[in-house]
């Protein structure tokens, strides 16, 4: 699994006219991707990361502050752009095996107590943010 991670001061995310995650304040926005080979095991690791990640103000994590999270499914975090001049996407799974594991990193990062809002899986989605800093990490579990 790969994730673009900016701390935010305010995010929110809108399908069709309709705004349907938003967090106010300092938190993250989370963009994640996944690959075929990526199992419910990675789903976890990476919400533990995202956690415990102390990127907001004063070195400080999400679990910290209890700073709100917005995760987004992005399949073009795996698009491979190397050849020619448009990318494929043969290393992003497909919806049936990549939206049960964004699903299950939000759950995770709920049971860890996490106040999380979501994009909604394979909708054309706008994505407003205020990136604070700017603030922008990649990762890979």
């Amino acid at each position: 699994m790969r994730a673009v991670v900016q701390r935010v001061n305010g995010a929110s995310v809108t399908v069709e006219g309709e705004r349907v995650g938003e967090i106010v304040g300092e938190g993250l926005c989370v963009l994640v991707g996944v690959t075929h080979d990526d199992t419910p095991q990675h789903a976890e690791r990476l919400a533990r990361k995202l956690w415990s990640l102390r990127i907001l103000e004063g070195e400080k994590s999400c679990s910290d502050v209890a700073a709100p999270l917005l995760v987004i499914s992005q399949f073009t975090l795996y698009g491979d752009a190397r050849k020619g001049r448009r990318p494929t996407w043969n290393a992003a799974a497909p919806g049936p095996v990549a939206e049960p594991l964004v699903a299950e990193v939000c759950a995770r990062l709920r049971e860890l107590g996490a106040d999380v809002a979501e994009g909604r899986f394979g909708a054309e989605m706008k994505v407003s943010l205020v990136n604070d800093g700017p603030f922008t990490v990649l990762l890979e579990v």
